[in-house]
């Protein structure tokens, strides 16, 4: 046994990559499974003896169901059955129930409860078949028929309904009060400008479709494999509606083929799964169409309406805000839209509003930076032309009206380098070379636009847990109920337990996307790597102090008389930082404990009494070139630097991965997406991907980006914020602002299409 622990203490060179340390560039762990096809997602898990579930889609806006005949589906061969609102399995009937971790205030959509139709698309029946073929075929026989009602899907006709939202959201923060004499100030002013902005509705999209397979074991416990942002909360939703102990339900997520906010609420495929499996005692699985993904949330059409004031230096002297967008019947579905522009600039005269309008729709959902894509946007394209108004450099004026504490309420910023985004942004785009007249920049038939925008997005942390398993061989396995909806989860995980372990990333493996792991929020709002990141972080710095303490009892140990903070984990083990020659492998401590493992675990709090004396955020400076042809109203998005501030990057890889997906679908937001509704029928009309448009690679030039120095442990234990969302914050604005300085024509709606850039 001497002998043993002799050899494993030798210093352990370094392994494969070497070592890893929190900023380095680091390719995806999980990378050779999914592009071997290894990675299984939701639609993918066998079962023996599955049966598929297609959905029926209702065919009406508003109204009830008269009639469900499903004789001809039932006749088919293969198909079991026909499940609709009339012999569903029991469902449980209180509203609590069926609202999961993210509802807002309201009535959630309960799918097959009753004959009530809500929206368009709404899932009226479930067919089931032994295979996807004979359910797909039999779902077209289903005969529905239905007594309408008159539906209202239109936002702008009825905008006089609107009304204050309630405030009953995880996350959601009312416009606070107004400050100062916001009227009066832009009333009396000097240079002032008013502006009304439109977003359209956009649908998320992910790669892949919504499904839910549900394994049913031999004892009745469920097995589900859902697309979803957090599998305790798909847990917390089936185990409430259908009246299941948690522990007869576990929900697994391991791969996400993207998601942008549509997965943070369980879908209804989820639902109707499970009432299959329940009802016919067998593993069910449900795939959506891409048709009936547009059936369940999006992001809110959105109208604004932004007055700034200034002097004739500069100075903001006013700041209104005021947003209406819709929500659906049911629920006041809610966004920090308005509260932006009280953050952004310093002013001392500032009033915010923000109201909702109860349509037709299924409720609105997150999408990626929720609020902050439309409300910073108007704000931004407002700032752009108040610059014009003042004949003024749009950075300049921004620049002047900098603000180093909180606007509304006077707290500090946790840490805040949007000025240095600002002048490192600049000096890479060359902003200083911008000419200020619009209209003044030309290469054969295109003109040329300069235009920058300001980004922001809260920096979140919430609580987690997270456990630690280091093996007898040297290998540790951290776990905790976190999602990777293709952000990198996995990857920032192993480089935190990596980096605090001192060991190489091979010998480091992070298990997620299970429900029966330890707590961890869901994965939205930029927060998982400041909460479960620091969760990691916090559990491996208690793995290392119980190993520090086997490590001294060990026989002639060089740590028996050192303190803990005298020695270092590195290489794999464990050596005095002032004589690194003595040390011991992490196999070494275990095999002097006869331990085969050894585990700790760890609950991450925030530190709220001190977070709350800060306003968090991350920031950003988007500078962009446009080329417009003027003939045909067409824009060339050729070139873009974004710059972030977003506290300490872990992954540099993924993190510039993360900003440039975001830069693409603010160039998408700015000119492309946009769900088209037909108010007459109260339906969304380019419902596929063939005629709602994304930006293709076609679309998509030249995307610089850089991270500026940020360190902030008010926001995390690690130093960082979070960079899902701060990516794609301002590049709209940016775009549009471009386009004004190419062609001297203001648009104020999204998308930007050739028609708008071409209206005189």
């Amino acid at each position: 046994m001497t002998d043993l622990i002799d050899a494993l203490r030798t210093p352990v060179a370094d392994e494969g990559t070497g070592p890893v340390t929190i900023g380095m560039a680091v390719s995806r762990v999980d990378g050779r499974d999914k592009v071997t096809g290894q990675a299984r997602y939701a639609a993918e898990h066998p079962a023996e003896a599955l049966l598929y579930g297609v959905v029926v889609s209702g065919t009406v806006t508003k109204g009830r169901i008269a009639s469900i005949d499903p004789a001809q589906a039932l006749a088919l061969p293969g198909v079991v059955e026909v499940i609709t609102h009339e012999n569903r399995p029991r469902l449980r009937s209180f509203d609590l129930f069926y609202k999961d971790m993210t509802a807002p205030g309201g009535s959630p959509f309960r799918p097959l409860y009753d004959d009530k139709i809500h929206s368009s698309g709404q899932p009226v029946a479930l067919v089931v078949a032994e295979t996807f073929e004979a359910a797909r075929y039999a779902a077209s026989l289903v005969r529905v028929t239905y007594e309408v009602e008159q539906h209202e899907t239109s936002l702008v006709e009825h905008m006089e309904r609107s009304h204050k939202p309630s405030r009953l959201k995880a996350g959601y923060t009312p416009p606070p009060e107004p400050k100062g004499f916001a009227d009066e100030m832009w009333d009396k002013a000097v240079v002032r400008m008013e502006g009304e902005y439109y977003s359209g509705v956009e649908h998320h999209n992910p790669l892949e479709m919504f499904a839910s397979t549900v394994v049913r074991g031999d004892d009745g416990h469920l097995t589900i494999y859902d697309k979803t942002q957090s599998s305790q909360n798909s847990r917390w939703y089936v185990s409430h509606v259908f009246g299941l102990s948690k522990d007869k339900v576990t929900v697994r997520n391991p791969y996400v083929g993207g998601a942008f906010g549509s997965g943070l609420r369980p879908q209804y495929q989820l639902a109707l799964a499970v009432m299959a499996a329940l009802k016919l005692e067998r593993s069910v699985r449900v795939v959506l169409t891409r048709q009936q993904m547009f059936s369940f949330g999006h992001r809110p059409e959105t109208i604004q309406r932004v007055r700034l004031a200034a002097r004739p230096d500069g100075t903001l002297t006013s700041i209104i805000h005021e947003a209406l967008a819709e929500t659906s019947r049911n629920e006041d579905y809610v966004e920090v839209v308005v509260n932006w522009s009280g953050q952004l600039y310093a002013c001392e005269h500032i009033r915010l509003g923000y109201k909702l309008v109860a349509l037709d729709r299924f409720s609105p959902m997150d999408m990626r930076a929720p609020g902050a894509a439309h409300g910073v946007h108007a704000l931004e394209v407002a700032m752009d032309e108040l610059s014009y108004e003042l004949k003024m450099d749009p950075l300049a004026l921004r620049l002047h009206n900098y603000a180093d504490i909180d606007p509304t309420d006077g707290l500090p910023y946790s840490t805040k380098e949007l000025r240095a985004c600002y002048q490192q942004g600049a000096a890479r785009f060359g902003w200083a070379k911008r000419p200020l007249e619009a209209r003044s920049m030309r290469e054969g038939h295109e003109l040329i636009g300069w235009g920058m925008a300001t980004g922001m997005w809260d920096a979140m942390q919430m609580f987690a847990r997270a456990s630690a398993v280091l093996h007898a061989d040297g290998n540790l396995v951290v776990s905790s109920a976190a999602t990777d909806i293709g952000t990198g989860t996995y990857t920032a995980m192993c480089i935190i337990a990596a980096d605090a372990m001192g060991m190489p990333l091979e010998r480091v493996r992070f298990q997620l996307g299970d429900s029966t792991l330890p707590v961890a929020p869901i994965e939205g709002g930029s927060s998982h790597v400041a909460t479960v990141g620091s969760a990691v972080q916090g559990v491996c710095e208690k793995l290392k102090k119980s190993l520090f303490k086997l490590a001294r009892k060990m026989p002639d140990s060089p740590f028996a008389s050192a303190g803990f903070e005298e020695a270092e984990f590195a290489g794999g083990g464990l050596r005095l930082i002032a004589q690194p020659a003595h040390g011991v492998t992490l196999q070494a401590i275990l095999a002097s404990a006869c331990a085969a493992r050894i585990e700790e675990k760890y609950m991450m709090l925030p530190n709220m009494l001190k977070q709350q004396k800060y306003l968090r955020a991350t920031h950003s400076a988007v500078f962009v070139e446009v080329r417009v042809d003027e003939a045909f109203g067409t824009v060339r998005v050729t070139r873009v630097v974004s710059a972030i501030a977003a506290g300490r990057i872990i992954n540099a890889k993924a993190a510039r991965s993360q900003i440039v997906g975001g830069v693409v679908w603010g160039i998408g937001q700015a000119l492309h997406e946009e769900t088209q509704s037909d108010d007459r029928l109260g339906r969304f009309m380019n419902h596929n991907l063939g005629e709602y448009h994304v930006s293709v690679n076609a679309d998509i030039h030249d995307i610089d980006v850089l991270f500026v120095e940020e360190d902030d442990r008010i926001v995390s234990r690690l130093g960082a914020k979070g960079v899902g969302e701060i990516g794609q914050v301002g590049v709209a604005a940016a775009v549009c602002n471009a386009i004004f300085h190419a062609t001297g024509r203001r648009v104020r709606s999204t998308p930007m299409t050739p028609d708008k850039v071409m209206a005189p």
